[in-house]
């Protein structure tokens, strides 16, 4: 079965789907590595926010948050790239960042891209044109690095 993407703005987002997206975020991010962090952000339903979404069979397997520029001049942010568990060793982490690159060139044609890393991932996001800006840093106990990708 092949995964079905949608990108949707949060306004168009329903309570079932942010249920899940909030679900999944906790069982990788919190629970399995380990870190207890406030994911719940107050950024979900912000703004222009855009939640990409991939399903297969009803089930949320891939999931990235796109944050518009925060002000004039700043980039959008590309956050909360995931893969569910049962979706891992098939590929579906490049196909989640490319269906978010698509995304984001949709919706801020043009514009340079920024990120924040888990260090160990820079080669990953190497491959898609980020680059790696400043030192590795500490956030809730994962080395982490800005990354940015031109526009």
């Amino acid at each position: 079965m092949a995964v079905s993407w949608s990108c949707l703005h949060h306004r168009d987002l329903d309570k079932y789907a942010l249920y899940q997206v909030l679900r999944l975020r906790c069982e990788v991010f919190v629970v399995e590595q380990r870190c207890p962090y406030q994911d719940v952000d107050g950024q979900d339903l912000d703004g222009d926010t855009h939640h990409l979404l991939g399903y297969e069979d009803g089930v949320l397997l891939a999931y990235l948050r796109l944050l518009a520029p925060a002000e004039p001049g700043a980039a959008p942010t590309i956050g909360r790239v995931i893969t569910a568990p049962a979706g891992r060793g098939r590929g579906l982490g490049h196909a989640l960042l490319e269906q978010g690159l698509i995304a984001c060139k949709r919706l801020w044609p043009g514009q340079s891209l920024y990120l924040s890393a888990q260090a160990h991932l820079q080669g990953y996001y190497g491959r898609y044109g980020f680059r790696a800006e400043g030192e590795v840093y500490l956030e809730d106990g994962i080395a982490h690095v800005d990354m940015r990708r031109p526009g």
